[in-house]
Order: structure tokens, then C-alpha cells, then sequence
């Protein structure tokens, strides 16, 4: 009997059979109400079935999740399905079984009055405690595939974040995408215009934002600089600026020249009695001026300038205009573009204290006699005898 009732059990349809037809219908005697002829009982019945098609419905969903998911459990959660379907098919067919037991007490007798709709009490609480039965395990399967959707979002979130820390993105690249927002590979055939030259597709790509943001700010530059300069005339022009830098550093120029020693002309000019100075223009002139006043200043083909006798002058402002312009009528060349005002102011310093001397070989006198000797000492004076013995 055991054998046979176990092979009912292992067959879940011949159960779900057995499980809707009435119980009376395999009893012996004449034929008596069944706990199923009443609406209390139909209700629970009804009930009971829906909750189990969700329990077995909740217990597919939770086993196919855990296949995917957790391979490692695979044989314990297959068990587990199969022992609840068993006990859940077998709790079915347990409380249908026992409607007829609680339809009627004798067989032989009329069914006995209930107080919870035509059930005993023991049937009607039975009922209702498979429904809470059912309701607990609904519960419990809905307890577990939130705990397992909470585990794979977990271990999702983990993967994710080993990924980010593995394959972390170069920082200047996603920078470079940025600013170009370039377009995927993959999208440019949502772009591509279909004109094809030598292998060079046109794609109706957007302008890099860089390049357009430079566009942007000339055209807001373009306009300041009309509203200043052509409209306002608050700044100076291009031509303007060079005219304004020129007229400051030749003011920086003449200052310069003003306080510089160099700053010597015909009028500012001075006789130097610095020995320095002599000597600078002694090297000069003998290099230079020897060549026709010879060394000692006694003249060759120019005019002797140790005498009181001279042709264009004889104070320091007359020598230093006759070494700056020259004379070239008479074979004295300009020596402004040769040496500095303050080397020509020297080298007529120097021909200045060579008034007095005796050459070897002096030339006859040449010009008119020159008493006015300007801003010179006087011949003869020991100021000047010095100069000259220092020089010689």
C-alpha cells in the first residue's frame, strides 16, 4: 500500500487529477454532499490553487536565477524544487482528502450542520492554515530572489568598480574626445554623406567645440576693437602707435645726449686739459691727421698748427667745426661720420695744445694772425706748457 501510494505521489498530474475530483465519488454506499458543494469551501479551494501557481511560478523564477547566477549551488536548489513541489502537490491533495471527511461524520447519515459555512471547524481551519501555509512560502520566495537580486547588483557593482580600477582612462584622452566630441566609429555611417574621394569620405561631422568657441570670441574681440578705435577713437591706431614711439624715443634719445658727455656740438664744445683725453686725441691724430699736419703738427700739406697764423680760425670752437665739416675746397675732408662728437671734441683739444711748440720742420705760416685764442689758455702759460711736455 505504501509502494502504491508513493508511486500516486511521484506522479504530479495523476495528483492534480485526483486532487479536483470529489473524494466521494470512490467511497461506497449511496452518495453524499460533498464539502465541496459549499461556497466557504470553493472560495478556499480557488484561493489555494492561485497561491500555489504563484508559489510554483516564484519557486521557477528563483531556481532559473540561481542557475544563472550561483552555478556552485545548482544540485542543492534542483532538491530543494523538487521537494517543495512534492510537499506542496502532496499538502494539495491532503486538504482535498479530507473535505469529505469533514462533509459528513456517518456516511449513512445526512451532513452534520457547521457554523463556518457548512464546514466543521476542524476543515475550515485547515483550509484557511494551507493558505497561510501558502502565503509564508510565497513570502519566503520572494524573501530569496530579493536577496539574490541584492547579491548580483552587488556583485555587479563590484565588478564594475575592479573594472574602472584595471582599465582606468587616460585622463588627456577623454579630455582631447571632449573638446573635439569626436564621433564613434560606429556612428559615422549616421553621418556620412556617400561622396567618396580616393578613399576620403565627407561626414557631416559638427565643428570642434574649441574651434568654435575661437570663432565665437574673435567675432566679440572684431567688435571691441571697431567700437575703440574707428568709432570712439579711444586708443591709437597702428600708424598712430609707431608715430607716438617714435616722437618718445627721440625725446629718450635728446635726454640721453643731454646729460651724456658725447653731447657736443660747434657751440657746446670745450677744450679738454684731461691728459686722458689728450692722449685719446693724440692716437687719433696721429693716425689720421699726420698724414698732412705731420706728427708734430708742423704741417706737410696742410697748414702748420703750432703758429699764431691760421686759416679758418683759431679758437676750439673753430678747430672742432673745421674737423666735423671739414673743408673740401681745400682737401679737408668731414670727419662727423668717422668719429663721435666726443672723439672730435678730443682730437681738437689736442691740436689746441700743440699751439706754442716747435716742430722739426715747421712750414712757413699760413692764414691770418690769430690773437683771439677763445676759450684756450693763452701761449706760453704753464698750463699749456704742461699739456704739451705731458704730450710730447
Amino acid at each position: 500500500m505504501n509502494a502504491y501510494f508513493n508511486k500516486i505521489r511521484s506522479n504530479k498530474w495523476l495528483l492534480s487529477i485526483l486532487a479536483l475530483l470529489p473524494v466521494g465519488a470512490f467511497a461506497a454506499g449511496p452518495p453524499q454532499p460533498s464539502s465541496l458543494s459549499f461556497p466557504v469551501t470553493q472560495l478556499m479551494v480557488v484561493i489555494i490553487i492561485f497561491l500555489l501557481i504563484a508559489i510554483v511560478l516564484l519557486a521557477n523564477v528563483l531556481v532559473g536565477a540561481a542557475k544563472i547566477k550561483l552555478q556552485e549551488e545548482k544540485e542543492a536548489i534542483e532538491k530543494k524544487k523538487n521537494n517543495n513541489t512534492s510537499v506542496l502537490m502532496m499538502i494539495g491533495v491532503m486538504s482535498l482528502l479530507s473535505l469529505h471527511a469533514f462533509g459528513a461524520d456517518n456516511p449513512t447519515t445526512t451532513v452534520a450542520p457547521a457554523n463556518y459555512g457548512g464546514l466543521t471547524p476542524i476543515g475550515y481551519f485547515t483550509l484557511v492554515g494551507v493558505v497561510l501555509l501558502e502565503l509564508l512560502i510565497l513570502l519566503l520566495l520572494i524573501y530569496n530572489i530579493k536577496f539574490l537580486l541584492r547579491k548580483q547588483r552587488t556583485a555587479i557593482a563590484e565588478s564594475e568598480v575592479a573594472t574602472q580600477l584595471v582599465h582606468k582612462p587616460n585622463a588627456f584622452k577623454t579630455w582631447w574626445a571632449n573638446i573635439n566630441r569626436f564621433k564613434p566609429i560606429k556612428e559615422e555611417a549616421e553621418i556620412d554623406l556617400g561622396h567618396d574621394y580616393d578613399g576620403i569620405r565627407e561626414l557631416d561631422n559638427r565643428l570642434p567645440p574649441w574651434w568654435l568657441y575661437g570663432f565665437y570670441a574673435s567675432i566679440i574681440f572684431a567688435g571691441i576693437y571697431l567700437v575703440r578705435y574707428h568709432v570712439l577713437h579711444s586708443a591709437p591706431l597702428s600708424k598712430e602707435e609707431l608715430q607716438i614711439s617714435l616722437a618718445k624715443a627721440e625725446a629718450e634719445k635728446q635726454a640721453y645726449l643731454k646729460a651724456s658727455k658725447a653731447n657736443v656740438d660747434e657751440n657746446t664744445v670745450k677744450y679738454l686739459t684731461d691728459a686722458s683725453d689728450l692722449e685719446a686725441g693724440k692716437q687719433i691724430f696721429t693716425t689720421t691727421c699726420a698724414a698732412c699736419h705731420l706728427a708734430d703738427g708742423g704741417g706737410l700739406v696742410g697748414p702748420n698748427l703750432t703758429d699764431d697764423y691760421w686759416l679758418h680760425g683759431c679758437s676750439i670752437k673753430d678747430i672742432f667745426k673745421s674737423i666735423t665739416y671739414g673743408w673740401p675746397e681745400k682737401g679737408m675732408k668731414s670727419w662727423k661720420d668717422d668719429y663721435s662728437p666726443l672723439q672730435i671734441e678730443q682730437i681738437a683739444s689736442y691740436v689746441k695744445s700743440l699751439h706754442g711748440t716747435k716742430p722739426k720742420t715747421p712750414k712757413e705760416p699760413q692764414g691770418t694772425l690769430c690773437t683771439d685764442q677763445g676759450a684756450a689758455p693763452a701761449s706760453g702759460t704753464d698750463s699749456t706748457q704742461k699739456s704739451a711736455a705731458a704730450i710730447q
